[in-house]
């Protein structure tokens, strides 16, 4: 005959074994991680011709970003997914296009986060194309990520997922974004914004803007992101000799007076070179560092301090 307290812990463990399985397949049903990697592999490839703003890759890759968008049920911020600009830089006249898609909020749908990575990179140079894919591929590949996490988890802020332009040509896109923008700067909470988040041999994911906002430090500080990289607050401050606060689109949004968080790692020896191929990313770690700020979008969307 089996003692009681063995039908009981028999219970408890199959009780918590079926929790822990559940919990697994939550964490899982984020995003698909083979179709984040494909979209980094299709966008570094040489048929996109390295992205620069204005060229025939360039526009490859605004058609690639649309069909996800479509495939994904992401609607255009304004009536069109494309808003187009003009600049000059070190005397080249240049017409950008920024893609901009919107998902609605289902608590505070006039509150929005911008979500945001730049799709331009160095392109072509001396026959050699620079495909770029951790800068910015990574990044573009994650507003995929996010699009396909708010299929079955919507948010409560409005979110604008924005692909920018002309980043490599002095932050250009996003330049424009803030100053053209159909949402005014006192509805946008907060930019997350990301740029090379896809590879890292100490497994280390920077976190930049907490020195600037008191309330997002206290959510990156108080709160465990991943178990399995480092979530690190850093490359900011006036202490910070190496300061990343205007190293990348978020620079422009810190500008308006927009609270800010920028994700990424830091500068590898394919940074800027035509061997920044996806075969050189960290799969696990690119996952891994997708899932954690999705974890600070969690937290930011469901604060109501913001």
């Amino acid at each position: 005959m089996i003692s009681p307290k063995r039908v009981y812990f028999f219970i408890f463990f199959v009780f918590f074994a079926f929790s822990a399985i559940s919990q697994s397949k939550v964490e899982c049903s984020l995003f698909d991680e083979t179709t984040l990697l494909k979209h980094v592999k299709s966008l570094s490839s040489d048929a996109f011709e390295g992205r620069r703003t204005g060229t025939n890759g360039a526009k490859k890759a605004r058609k690639y970003i649309v069909n996800q968008f479509h495939t994904l049920k992401v609607k255009p911020l304004e009536k069109s997914f494309y808003q187009p600009f003009s600049f000059t830089n070190k005397g080249e006249f240049y017409e950008g296009i920024n893609v901009l898609g919107q998902v609605k909020g289902s608590e505070f749908p006039k509150k929005y986060i911008i979500i945001s990575a730049h799709y331009d990179h160095e392109g072509v140079k001396n026959d050699v194309i620079y495909n770029g894919a951790d800068d910015n591929a990574s990044g573009v590949s994650a507003l995929f990520a996010f699009a396909e996490y708010f299929r079955s988890n919507p948010p409560k802020h409005s979110v604008i997922l924005a692909a920018f332009d002309g980043e490599e040509l002095g932050l250009q896109g996003s330049k424009y974004y803030v100053n053209n923008s159909v949402v005014s700067s006192a509805h946008i909470t907060v930019n997350l914004n990301m740029d090379m988040i896809s590879r890292s041999k100490k497994k280390e994911l920077f976190v930049v803007g907490t020195s600037e906002n008191k309330k997002l430090k206290k959510l990156i500080t108080e709160s465990k992101h991943s178990c399995k990289i480092n979530l690190v607050r850093g490359h900011d401050g006036y202490d910070d000799l190496d300061n990343w606060t205007y190293s990348s689109d978020h620079a422009n949004f810190h500008k308006k007076g927009i609270p800010f968080l920028y994700f990424g790692v830091e500068d590898h020896k394919d940074y800027h070179e035509p061997t920044d191929d996806f075969e050189n990313i960290h799969p696990e770690f690119y996952a891994e560092a997708v899932k954690t700020i999705i974890s600070v979008f969690e937290k930011i969307d469901s604060s109501l301090n913001f």
